[in-house]
């Protein structure tokens, strides 16, 4: 005679295999993935068991091989978030297979504000909190600004608006005087400003330009000298 057939597990025989035993919950789940998403009477799932219990490796699988929502939520509208117990589980749930650390259970509270409440499992709270805004809710940019130092990007330019950069060197103080520029120019247009006469002319322009910087040079001299003694 041929022994009876194995009965078809259902939740509830697989939520408390979880535990202590979540090898056998992933053998059940060979024969029978449909469970992996299945819910007690309560809402309560093999996702929020594994991430009650710790059960990192049975969570991975349920998630990305059984593709169970990761936010599945019970009767209190509450996803696994709200029953992890330690730092290495709320990381798993929320740095690699992507739970909502915004969600909100029935009562309006998210994860964050329902287990520092509850007083427990402080390192679980240290570890949330860094991943949520000031008033306990996720916040991206918070996030961006650990990333950049608080140095925020100036914002977009207008449409058809460029800006060109480039450096412009800013002329000598002491440049050349514009009149004794303008003088030589126009001596050296001139057609004789070859023959002799032409250059002695100019020879008695820069001697006049030098004693014009020399007299400029003293008077500076004898006004700082004047300030020195007042």
């Amino acid at each position: 005679m041929p022994p009876p057939p194995t009965p078809i597990p259902n939740i509830s025989v697989l939520l408390n295999l979880v535990p202590d035993r979540p090898s056998s919950v992933l053998q059940s789940l060979a024969q029978h993935p449909s469970l992996a998403s299945e819910q007690d009477e309560h809402g309560y799932s093999l996702v929020h068991a594994a991430t009650s219990y710790a059960q990192l490796d049975l969570l991975r699988e349920l998630v990305r091989n059984y593709g169970v929502d990761v936010n599945l939520r019970d009767e209190d509208g509450e996803t696994p978030l709200f029953v992890v117990e330690s730092e290495e589980i709320a990381r798993c749930l929320v740095e690699e297979l992507g739970a909502d650390i915004d969600a909100k259970n029935s009562e309006g509270m998210a994860a964050l504000e329902k287990i520092e409440g509850e007083g427990d499992y402080p390192e679980v709270v240290e570890y949330l909190r860094t991943r949520s805004g000031p008033d306990g809710i996720a916040s991206t940019s918070t996030l961006a600004e650990q990333q950049t130092n608080g140095v925020h990007p100036p914002p977009p330019l207008p449409p058809n608006v460029q800006i060109n950069l480039g450096t412009v060197q800013e002329p000598p103080e002491d440049g050349p005087d514009p009149e004794f520029r303008r003088r030589i120019e126009e001596l050296a247009a001139r057609d004789d400003f070859q023959s002799d006469q032409g250059q002695a002319q100019l020879r008695e322009l820069i001697t006049d330009a030098v004693r014009g910087v020399a007299a400029d040079a003293d008077g500076d001299s004898r006004g700082s000298a004047q300030r020195r003694v007042e």
